[in-house]
């Protein structure tokens, strides 16, 4: 058998992060331990010094999360990473380890509520100067890039509309001023897109998502170079209790090793439903990265690999109808989790995107009729009589 590195993305998905104990388990070992041991007194003072390979304690470091962190890194293409508690918690701490009262941040308004909350609420509290723009227009990035920056953060594709971000031409941009590159890789998955590899500095995800696949488990990861986790992510994230639990860790580890399966089928259903509900009547529009009719298309193209598990479509009748819609759907859940191997279907005005004013809602142009479908792995025609006939429901408008 060749070396980790010659390994095909499928080999790595099941392969990758596996140290087996004396043992010689077959599934991955899980270590449900807050603490460890030491043979002498000397040992542990080196270990707390950093000489010696062992754990100390499972907030800085477990053999779990460590199995799952070179699984997530391998795949990625990264040199490091750090899983954390949540999405939220990874994202946070990525911007938070390196941020100071008087720094400035460039990000994409095109974002999850709780992304524009930490970056419109809590980070100017610090004294942090935030900037948001239209993420699609390069000439906004060019105008606001223009001066120095301490951070640019975007998602691509965003929540819940589907909008994307050039991620090498804002990476060269962001560069050239001195600032880091933070892409939410979420929707796209790191199946289908690697940021690192176009310029990004650093990537987080909510493993929530797909990556736990199934709706069970909160968790989160960061991605990037080992100086950057080891000497500035690690500190804040080590005092500040971000960690993961092993537990979590030890259950996607077991989902990594269907993602491939779950995310290729899943995005051939979306693509699908896309083709099958655009025409009907009561969808004004819809949005959709591997559709020719997305404003955006050549860039998919260009970045991403694949499409992706997420649709956005608007119905007539705003929110009135968007709620007839979801209401009259049989087979579809309505959640605002996404990823899931259940189809979930959510209304973001009123749920995820509740927050935002209504001049910030249209701003990143989600409009009272908003559909944000997560495509699970059903069989596509069910979904597809299942929407169709929830859509002639509030067809009446």
């Amino acid at each position: 058998m060749g070396k980790s590195k010659d390994w095909h993305r499928d080999t790595a998905l099941i392969r990758s992060g596996i140290n087996r104990t004396g043992y010689q388990e077959t599934s991955e070992a899980l270590f449900m331990t807050s603490g460890y041991v030491y043979e002498t007194a000397e040992q542990a003072a080196a270990a707390f010094r950093g000489e010696t390979g062992n754990f100390v304690y499972s907030r800085y470091g477990n053999p779990t999360l460590l199995a799952l962190e070179q699984r997530l890194a391998k795949l990625e293409g990264s040199e490091a990473c750090r899983v954390c508690s949540t999405g939220m918690a990874a994202i946070f701490a990525s911007m938070a380890c390196q941020l100071s009262a008087g720094d400035r941040v460039v990000a994409s308004r095109a974002l999850f509520g709780a992304c524009h909350a930490i970056l419109t609420k809590i980070l100017p509290r610090w004294g942090v100067e935030v900037e948001l723009l239209d993420g699609r227009d390069l000439n906004a990035w060019k105008e606001a890039l223009a001066q120095p920056a301490k951070l640019v953060f975007f998602e691509t594709p965003s929540n819940p509309v589907l909008h994307l971000v050039d991620i090498e031409a804002v990476s060269a941009l962001a560069h050239a001023v001195g600032a880091k590159v933070i892409v939410d890789n979420v929707f796209a998955t790191p199946l289908y897109q690697s940021p690192l590899a176009l310029g990004a500095d650093i990537v987080t995800y909510s493993t929530t998502k797909h990556i736990d696949g199934h709706g069970r488990l909160l968790g989160g990861a960061v991605l990037g170079k080992t100086t950057f986790i080891e000497e500035v992510f690690l500190p804040f994230y080590r005092q500040t209790g971000a960690a993961m639990s092993a537990f979590n860790a030890w259950v996607m580890l077991k989902s990594l090793e269907t993602l491939a399966l779950r995310v290729e089928m899943q995005t051939k259903t979306a693509k699908q439903l896309t083709e099958n509900i655009k025409h009907h009547p009561a969808v004004l529009s819809l949005s959709y990265p591997g559709d020719r009719s997305h404003p955006q298309h050549e860039l998919a193209s260009r970045q991403m690999s694949g499409s992706s598990t997420l649709i956005a479509f608007e119905v007539m009748g705003g929110k009135t109808g968007a709620f007839q819609f979801l209401n009259a759907l049989r087979l579809i859940d309505i959640s605002n989790n996404l990823g899931d191997s259940k189809t979930l279907a959510c209304h973001p005005s009123s749920t995820t995107h509740m927050n935002l004013s209504e001049d910030e809602r249209q701003a990143l142009e989600i409009n009272e009729g908003h559909i944000r479908l997560s495509v699970g792995l059903e069989h596509a025609d069910d979904l597809t009589a299942d929407i169709q006939q929830a859509l002639d429901v509030c067809r009446g408008f």
